[in-house]
């Protein structure tokens, strides 16, 4: 069965009302209507097609795949809700996507469940769903299941989504935070900060005149031609809230290794480089929605370099530093002026409501 073709049964059509209301969430027929005009019509597929209260996955498939699940979940609350490159919808998906990726799993299932505030723009809920629908469309994801809540105006800022996954890890890929070694590579896929950034210019909190968009992707087709480079890459996450800073210092306390990198070798646009002297902010510590931090063993990393640079992902991926046996535990920069300092983890936050 092609889980992703559609059911041929398109719902839709039964509603009305231009904004949602308190019997949007009643469990009643405009409920109903809610979820059929809305969702069912936009991300028709059998499983969800069926609207039972849970999808139910063949799993021969699944085990032909691989021998492990991947399985994950992530509340999305960013402020504004469309912001350049990108919109809340698109950060539920990519995002949800990249955290299977990161341990090299094949993104299958998606479910979305929504709090909705009372007064939302109908309108603007399916400019969401129609975000949501595009980027699993393009990374073969099926969204198979989902809820819905309304709360009285004032309870909530529009709209909040929260998305789990299940994907399939394949034989033989073991990725971890764990598996970094001393000689390792340390590599990121791109310009850094951009999503921080885009944030601030959206909120009008930054009076540039620059033009920079979130770099919200997913990265699933990137991680498959790094792992077709190299099965035995050993740390992979992707740096959202806290940045590289924070990827690094996860890598190398779970490692117990220390990390060093070079700022004069950071990818960083000169518009990012900008906001983060004018605000005070770190760009280590700026989010991303479309970047990820590899470790490689040395021998593999000009061959992942490689197989990163021919994907649209990771046309400009960098070798950023390295792992080392000392300071264990510790991320060090080594400066533009010849000094090292500390790269700790974040305390407190740079921007709220970033994703």
């Amino acid at each position: 069965m092609n889980i992703l073709a559609p059911t041929g049964a398109r719902r839709g059509g039964t509603l009305r009302d231009a904004r949602i209301n308190m019997s949007h969430g009643s469990g009643g027929r405009a409920m109903r209507a809610l979820i059929e005009d809305v969702f069912v019509a936009a991300f028709d597929n059998p499983l969800l097609g069926a609207l039972e209260d849970q999808a139910q996955i063949p799993m021969a498939e699944l085990t032909r795949l691989g021998d492990r699940l991947a399985f994950t979940t992530d509340t999305y609350v960013v402020d504004p809700l469309f912001f350049p490159g990108g919109d809340i919808g698109t950060l539920a998906v990519a995002g949800t996507v990249n955290d299977l990726a990161m341990s090299g799993a094949r993104p299958l299932f998606l479910s979305c469940s929504m709090v909705l505030e009372e007064g939302l723009e109908v309108d603007l809920l399916r400019r969401v769903v129609a975000s949501m629908k595009r980027i699993a469309d393009a990374v073969g994801v099926a969204i198979v299941t989902g809820d819905t809540k309304v709360v009285e105006r004032g309870a909530a800022d529009k709209l909040f989504v929260n998305t789990a996954g299940i994907g399939v890890v394949p034989h033989g890929v073991t990725i971890a935070a764990s598996q970094a070694r001393p000689g390792d590579v340390v590599i990121v896929n791109g310009v850094l900060g951009d999503h921080g950034t885009a944030i601030l210019i959206a909120r009008n909190q930054l009076a540039l005149e620059a033009d920079v968009s979130s770099d919200c992707q997913p990265l699933d087709g990137l991680v498959a031609a790094m792992l077709a480079a190299s099965p035995a890459i050993h740390c992979l996450r992707d740096a959202t809230r806290g940045g590289i800073a924070t990827v690094l210092n996860e890598f190398a306390h779970s490692s117990n290794v220390g990390i060093r990198i070079r700022e004069d070798a950071l990818p960083l646009r000169e518009e990012v480089k900008g906001a983060c002297e004018i605000l005070g902010l770190d760009p280590l510590y700026l989010a991303n929605e479309g970047k990820l931090v590899a470790v490689v063993a040395a021998a593999d990393a000009d061959r992942v370099l490689a197989a990163m640079r021919a994907h649209p992902a990771g046309a400009v991926a960098v070798a950023i530093g390295e792992v080392t046996e000392r300071p264990a535990g510790m991320v060090v920069l080594h400066t533009v002026f010849g000094g090292e300092r500390i790269v700790d983890m974040l305390t407190g936050e740079q921007l709220p409501r970033i994703c």
